[in-house]
């Protein structure tokens, strides 16, 4: 372990942060899965789902305008850890994490200055055991049980395989402390308790609020099905969508018949899975508090991506890159990090890691392509241009399947003898092609390898359904747009491998001229 001489000799290339005594922060990120921004009260929600997140998003910064890269677990996770694009480190589908190309991750930055490193909770990325020091691993359906646990802990896993990603008509079964966050807190408290003295990086990754939709009491009805908002667009709205969104519909339905008569109690389940989540949030932080870390540790809660949410009749994720897909929520808690609203500046997942690297001292890695939010969440100048726009994107490549291709039945269908049916969303169909995504003020534009675009204005038209390309009404902003996405398609082109000659690198990232944000800014 290195000491704090060596410590900050080792981090010469830009200030450490550290605390009050002098020690390095830690790191913790704190990861839910297919959780749709918007859902807590403190961002506009009816219902108070997550109190402590809310609480914990007041003291410290919170984005309103935080992207995924791709709406898909491991290119979003593998975005996290790497800063890259899907298009640079080369995973564009759950099923290729080993194709991740990157020069050096968070979790080898850390370990190269000192920290102890951990995985609790789901992987769904190219890490190993090996990567950390400490891992506990979890998937939907198990995850790790430690020697000596009771019978039920196995009870509880057959009970979830049995389920297999449907929502549950009644409370599940087995207790609060069953669930895999609870399990997930309990092994995060574990690493933490083991070398306190040591300055640590953790990745506390929820499984949840990703289906099987299943919660048990006292969750269960926290918030009811008849008092859950009604949705805002139903199947009706994928007559404007397009093949692939009609495709999934039909691909729920003949899995699920009886979905359409159950989406409240779908609803129902991921909000009380979502206080179930902030609760084990709420005892996490409160582990730190106990043990005097949490004043030296930099805390980032984020999803990889959304869910739809049971709109246009719809649910998990799988067509296009609508918003409820692509926003993501994210806060930061921690020494030196100020408290801000930030409802106006686009960030990203990508911006995870440079801005870690940043808090702690590092350099940014070659390859990386976020940008460090750090000048911007300790209250420093940053270029507003800067984070003007965002893009995101999805696809696993070739062609578009369309309604006049012969597509297997099969396909997207999934199921076990003896577990209830399932499907999934991210099957050849709904992935097929190229599609990205660029975000500018209140105007989104996608685009695909055929040319076809989209563009929508979301203030007007939050849920996507009247296509303003080529319109006289967006006349104006679409050349903007196409140039928009046009400059990060070519700004996110991978670098990588470095040889020879080094690349002249921006400070933070940041490719906009450096100026002091306009009046009014958040």
């Amino acid at each position: 372990m290195l000491n704090r001489r060596q410590f900050l000799h080792s981090t010469a290339a830009a200030p450490a942060l550290s605390s009050s005594a002098g020690a390095p922060p830690n790191i913790i990120l704190v990861m839910t899965d297919q959780h749709r921004a918007g859902l807590t009260r403190a961002s506009g929600f009816p219902l108070d789902t997550m109190p402590t997140l809310d609480r914990m998003a007041a003291g410290g910064a919170a984005f309103h305008r935080a992207y995924t890269t791709s709406p898909l677990c491991v290119p979003a996770r593998t975005s996290l850890l790497t800063g890259r694009g899907p298009h640079a480190h080369r995973v564009r589908q759950n099923s290729a994490p080993k194709a991740a190309v990157f020069d050096k991750d968070l979790f080898q930055t850390c370990r190269s200055l000192g920290y102890r490193t951990a995985l609790c909770g789901k992987n769904h990325s190219y890490l190993t055991p090996a990567s950390v020091d400490f891992w506990r691993a979890y998937g939907h359906l198990d995850g790790f049980i430690p020697p000596g646990a009771s019978p039920q802990s196995k009870d509880f896993t057959a009970w979830m395989q049995h389920e297999n990603f449907r929502t549950g008509a009644t409370p599940t079964p087995f207790p609060a402390e069953l669930q895999f966050p609870h399990r997930i807190v309990s092994d995060s408290i574990e690493f933490i308790s083991q070398s306190p003295s040591q300055p640590f990086a953790l990745w506390v990754s929820f499984p949840e609020p990703h289906n099987p939709y299943q919660v048990p009491k006292p969750y269960f009805d926290l918030f009811p099905p008849d008092q859950v908002p009604p949705r805002a667009v139903g199947p009706e709205a994928l007559a404007n969508k397009g093949f692939k969104w009609q495709w999934l519909r039909q691909l729920e339905l003949s899995t699920y018949p009886d979905y359409d008569a159950h989406w409240r109690r779908t609803r129902s389940n991921y909000l009380g899975l979502l206080r179930l989540i902030d609760d084990q949030l709420a005892r996490l932080l409160q582990h730190l508090d106990s043990t005097g870390l949490r004043d030296n540790t930099i805390l980032v809660f984020m999803s990889d991506h959304g869910d739809y949410f049971c709109e246009y009749g719809l649910e998990r994720k799988g067509a296009e890159l609508p918003e409820l897909l692509t926003r993501i929520p994210m806060a930061w808690t921690g020494p030196s990090i100020r408290p801000l609203r930030n409802t106006s500046d686009f960030v990203s997942i990508a911006d995870i890691f440079p801005t870690l690297c940043e808090a702690i001292g590092a350099p940014i890695p070659a390859g990386a392509q976020g940008r460090s939010l750090w000048p911007m969440l300790t209250g420093q100048p940053y270029p507003a241009a800067e984070f003007e726009s965002i893009y995101s994107e999805v696809g696993f490549g070739g062609m578009h399947y369309t309604s006049s291709d012969p597509i297997p039945a099969t396909w997207g269908r999934t199921g076990k003898p003896g577990v209830i049916p399932g499907y999934d969303e991210l099957n050849p169909v709904t992935q097929s092609g190229n599609l990205k995504m660029v975000r500018l003020g209140d105007w989104k534009l996608t685009f695909d390898m055929l040319g076809n675009a989209q563009l929508y204005h979301l203030a007007s038209d939050p849920y996507e359904l009247k296509n303003l390309y080529n319109q006289p009404q967006a006349a104006e902003i679409q050349p903007r747009l196409l140039a928009t996405l046009l400059q990060w398609t070519i700004r996110t082109q991978d670098d990588l491998p470095t040889a020879a000659y080094q690349s002249k690198r921006p400070a933070h990232n940041w490719y906009a001229p450096h100026r002091n944000p306009p009046p009014g800014t958040a």
